[in-house]
Order: C-alpha cells, then structure tokens, then sequence
C-alpha cells in the first residue's frame, strides 16, 4: 500500500467525518458531565480534537448542546482552527 491510497479522498473523507462525529460526542459528554458535577473533558483535550479536523463536530456540539459558547476562547477559537486548516489545505492543494 503506498502513500497515494492511504490518502485517498475516500480515506481523507471518512477520516473526517468520524473525528467531526467524536468532536460533537465529546463535547455532550462534556456538558453532561458538567451537569452532574462530574470529571471533566480537559479544555486542551477539546481543542485538539478541533485542530485533528473535529472542528465542525465539534462547533456543531457547542451550540447544540450550548456548550462552552460563553467561552470566548471557544466561540472564536474552534472556527479560527477551522479557517487555518482551509488555508493549509489550499496551500497544499495549490502547492503555494
């Protein structure tokens, strides 16, 4: 198997979608735990999930949930995550 079929669109799409479907679950477990005075989901553990490419999951979990949305480290960091991985994208798809 070589690099190609490794990142195939098919792989990358997948990818994607399974870490945006644990973004948003962790981000109801957060808030249900938050709930219940329970342990928490560390604020470093929610932002690496965004920046491995969680971050429509879990923007998506954030305001379903109304989760960390008075958090302005949140409501402008995770799309800030977003923008920036774009632009990588954009550059590596251009080769710019």
């Amino acid at each position: 198997m070589n690099i190609q079929e490794i990142f195939s669109i098919q792989n990358i799409v997948i990818y994607l979608v399974v870490v945006n479907l644990i973004g948003f679950f962790i981000m109801w477990l957060d808030k249900r735990k938050a709930r219940h005075s329970k342990w928490r989901i560390k604020e470093n553990t929610l932002f690496l999930v965004a920046a491995i490419g969680g971050g429509i999951g879990t923007i998506a979990g954030m305001y379903t949930f109304r989760h960390k949305t008075q958090k302005a480290k949140f409501v402008f960091g995770f799309p800030a995550i977003i923008v920036l991985q774009i632009l990588i994208a954009i550059m590596i798809i251009f080769k710019i």
